[in-house]
């Protein structure tokens, strides 16, 4: 589904993403794992060719959609949820008759079924619920999700693992980008831990590993 191979990005003398390898497979959950500054948002805006790399590939199945949730996501506040996925849809230029059918479909998918609360009114976990059905827009083979848990309280992150969880159910192939370690060992299949734009190291949930992720983390990261 997607390669990215000895990937480099420099600002000035700074290299915020050094030689950096992985693969991602069709299906799965993958997580990009690291303190801040490791280098995973900036390789996540690479990807999205948000931001231009300076050296490596990245090799894309063909005709591949992706969709993205940013980890702030805005939405202008006096738009409902669904004149919001009505928007963006029209700037993906989804027919008006196809956004009418699939738009309720995905704030049931999200959970945001009350059409008419505007987002100013949105909590935080109906921002990220409601970013997480935005990219979801136009029905992409893979989903990339920038803290897609961040400010949310423990009942709110449960309803985010579950969602994404039925999002792999469906077929699709995620990315997540997270900070909170038990989220990612809860809904992920496997990932890479960064620092300074590197890997350090990888983890596999099939390995059944007698330490939690967590564990691995702090060796991985702590002993450097």
């Amino acid at each position: 589904m997607l390669e990215c191979k000895e990937l480099v990005k420099r600002y000035k003398e700074k290299c915020a993403v050094d030689n950096l390898s992985f693969k991602v497979n069709k299906g799965e959950v993958f997580a990009l794992l690291g303190s801040n500054g490791a280098g995973k948002t900036t390789t996540i805006k690479m990807i999205l060719g948000l931001v231009k790399k300076d050296g490596g590939q990245i090799i894309l199945a063909d005709d591949i959609k992706i969709g993205y949730s940013p980890e702030t996501p805005y939405f202008p506040p006096f738009l409902t949820g669904y004149e919001v996925l009505d928007y963006y849809g029209a700037i993906q230029k989804i027919p008006k008759d196809e956004r009418k059918n699939i738009i309720p479909k995905l704030l049931e998918t999200a959970g945001l079924e009350n059409n008419k609360t505007r987002v100013k009114n949105y909590s935080k976990g109906m921002l990220q619920r409601l970013a997480l059905a935005q990219s979801l827009l136009g029905d992409p083979q893979l989903l990339i999700l920038d803290e897609p848990t961040a400010g949310l309280d423990a009942l709110g992150r449960l309803e985010m693992m579950k969602l994404i969880g039925g999002l792999k159910n469906s077929g699709k192939t995620v990315i997540i980008n997270s900070h909170i370690l038990s989220d990612i060992e809860r809904v992920c299949d496997r990932g890479i831990i960064m620092k300074n734009g590197a890997v350090l190291n990888t983890w596999n949930k099939s390995d059944n590993n007698e330490k939690s992720l967590e564990e691995i983390f702090i060796d991985t990261i702590g002993g450097i």
